[in-house]
């Protein structure tokens, strides 16, 4: 028997019920705090920090992050110069038929559109495509253009938009996944054993901003080998929920391959598929979200995926299979019909069917009341919440001063909306207390603006980190074993280095992991704690 006692320290519970003086962990679960204690117990000392529920990231793709760091560094990469400069020593060093890699800036471009001849002074032989920051959009070079073979010819997809030039010819720019897989449906795809890296890197990195569990809110079906390999060999540090994309082109055949799927990874430890993803919509900021009205600076209101009537039926389906749900919405009519489908699920929701809204970015008015009566998740991604560069130069430009209160966490709570965190890691940081921070104040690190980004819609630190742990446990339809440190739940801890709710609320990103926790077993300590004796026993 296995007993770990955590001591000197504050120790949250859940967001209900008053702190502990210490924790008892007996192999992996949580136990009464007077249970008796063995010789051999191993001690903690939490040396005045605190120590809660593990957080979880309610909506991420580790896989996508995992396979970006194969390539450059691009996110600081502040133009175009910059960015074909280190394509260019990329591609020197790399020896890959095609180079794709992520994640650049879209800003630092007017209206984010790039050209391919502008990647061709990276590299011109070889194709190569890189992912925007958002991944709803792709900068290729002319090679890969040519290598997928597009032209003036192509017709234009569906569901995407090839961006074009005035004669006719793409520019470079493909928007939306069908638009992007004319190209990268020609690149080979990355092999197991470099994916299983990839994951066992990203997963590292979960870790160490304290995150037990995840959902990968993005899976295509020829991914899952590798999640299943990389589960099976011990290399995930975080425990993972495959969210498999169902595709409008191929619906409603695709469904009995998404179930076939799911019942394959079925006794993998540490890994499950129990989530469908839809892509109700894009995004904004390549007017591709669907909005109510139409853009302020475009005769559209977007480029919806899925039509109401034909996401409720899907989204039924999908129940009757034995599927949590995941929408991806941004836009107020995406939203709109993302609730409509909820509606169309209302009695199993009721028995337990979890149905998370990712996003919602921009939320009618008209619809908050709708939430009274549904049982679902909205998934915010609190570090989106303050006025940063594409906030100011892409995002409100397209929405215009009419619909500018965006990430409503406060008024979807308290029309009746669960809430959950996650980050979209590799858009944006893991880091959990950088979203805490953001949500609590809604200002950027710089404490701008002063005074919050659309206070009214801020939360308290105990609702926030309610968000970060049981929120995602209730998301995740895990709520009776996670997300809280009651007895008999698991043991999934995140130790920090201070008590957060005494410090000033600015100050919480200041705060630094020193210890993680999955089913009871440590999966980070932090580095000066690594040949310290910060453990003991009786």
């Amino acid at each position: 028997m296995a007993v770990v006692v955590f001591t000197n320290g504050a120790i949250r519970v859940d967001g209900s019920t008053a702190d502990v003086d210490r924790l008892v962990v007996i192999d992996g679960v949580v136990a009464s705090g007077d249970s008796p204690i063995p010789t051999d117990a191993e001690i903690v000392d939490l040396d005045g920090g605190m120590l809660l529920p593990a957080f979880r990231d309610g909506h991420a793709h580790p896989l996508l992050a995992g396979r970006e760091r194969r390539g450059p560094e691009l996110r600081d990469a502040t133009s175009v110069a910059e960015i074909t400069a280190r394509v260019r020593a990329w591609a020197e060093t790399c020896d890959d038929a095609w180079l794709i890699g992520g994640s650049y800036d879209a800003t630092i471009v007017p209206g984010g559109m790039f050209d391919a001849r502008w990647l061709d002074e990276g590299e011109a032989e070889r194709p190569v495509v890189l992912h925007s920051w958002d991944y709803h959009t792709v900068w290729a070079n002319t090679a890969a253009l040519r290598a997928a073979g597009l032209d003036a010819d192509t017709p234009e997809p569906a569901l995407g938009r090839i961006v074009r030039r005035p004669d006719g010819s793409p520019l470079g720019t493909l928007v939306e996944r069908t638009a992007i897989d004319l190209v990268l449906d020609h690149a080979p795809q990355p092999a197991v054993e470099a994916d299983v890296e990839a994951l066992a890197w990203a997963t590292e990195r979960l870790a160490e901003h304290g995150i037990a569990w995840a959902q990968e809110a993005w899976t295509e079906l020829h991914d899952v080998p590798a999640w299943v390999a990389a589960a099976r060999r011990g290399r995930l540090a975080v425990d993972v929920d495959l969210a498999l994309r169902a595709d409008p082109e191929r619906w409603p055949e695709q469904l009995a391959e998404l179930r076939r799927a799911a019942d394959g990874i079925a006794g993998v430890e540490g890994l499950t598929a129990r989530t469908v993803k839809f892509f109700v919509d894009g995004i904004l900021e390549n007017h591709t979200a669907h909005l109510l009205d139409c853009y302020h600076d475009a005769h559209t209101r977007g480029l919806p995926n899925w039509q109401p009537e034909q996401l409720g039926d899907a989204v039924a389906a999908c129940d009757a299979a034995g599927f949590d749900i995941h929408l991806h919405a941004i836009g107020d009519a995406a939203v709109r019909a993302a609730i409509g489908a909820a509606e169309g699920i209302r009695e199993s929701l009721r028995r337990g069917r979890r149905l998370t809204i990712a996003h919602a970015q921009v939320v009618d008015q008209a619809d908050l009341p709708r939430l009274a009566d549904l049982d679902v998740t909205f998934c915010f991604q609190p570090q989106w919440a303050v006025p940063d560069a594409v906030m100011t130069e892409l995002t409100l430009p397209r929405l215009g001063p009419e619909r500018e209160r965006q990430y409503r966490m406060r008024a979807a709570r308290t029309a009746g909306a669960r809430l959950s965190f996650g980050s979209d890691w590799p858009v944006t940081s893991p880091d959990v207390l950088l979203g805490l921070r953001t949500a609590v104040t809604r200002q950027d690190e710089d404490g701008m603006p002063a005074g919050g980004w659309q206070p009214e819609e801020r939360l308290t630190l105990d609702e926030a980190l309610d968000a970060a742990t049981s929120g995602v446990a209730w998301q995740a339809g895990d709520d009776a074993h996670r997300g809280t440190l009651l007895p008999g739940m698991i043991a999934d801890l995140v130790w920090l280095d201070r008590d957060i709710r005494r410090e000033p609320t600015d100050r919480i990103a200041d705060a630094r992991i020193r210890g993680t926790w999955r089913r009871g077993i440590r999966t980070f300590t932090a580095p000066a704690l690594a040949g310290a004796a910060s453990t003991r026993s009786f």
